[in-house]
């Protein structure tokens, strides 16, 4: 029987300030965009650039970086998994959200 995997990997830059926020059960989450660029060549032989937001979630783990480096424009490693979060907004309409749930992060060093 074959495993299944839920596995992302991505290299980008931090497009905002993270909202981090101290929970009850004494943990910390951070939140934050990330986008990652892909260049191509169009139908006419172009250069084009593509970028992809992703929406990260990261929660204060062993082996994660301290929050307080994750700064707009930051160029950062993760490795996470894929969430599909379902929740009701203010007028009660469901609604659907793609998230990736860091489970490593690495800031390299910068001189």
């Amino acid at each position: 029987m074959e495993k299944s995997l839920n596995k992302v990997e991505l290299k980008g830059n931090v497009g905002q300030e993270p909202k981090i926020v101290s929970v009850e059960s004494g943990g910390t989450v951070a939140r934050f965009p990330l986008a990652t660029h892909e260049s191509y060549k169009d139908k006419n032989g172009e250069w084009k650039e593509e970028t992809t937001w992703h929406n990260i979630v990261a929660w204060s783990l062993k082996g994660m970086p301290d929050f307080a480096r994750i700064k707009k424009g930051v160029f950062m490693e993760l490795t996470g998994k894929i969430r599909y979060v379902k929740y009701k907004n203010a007028s009660g309409e469901e609604k659907f959200l793609t998230e990736i749930l860091a489970l490593k992060m690495i800031i390299p060093q910068t001189e």
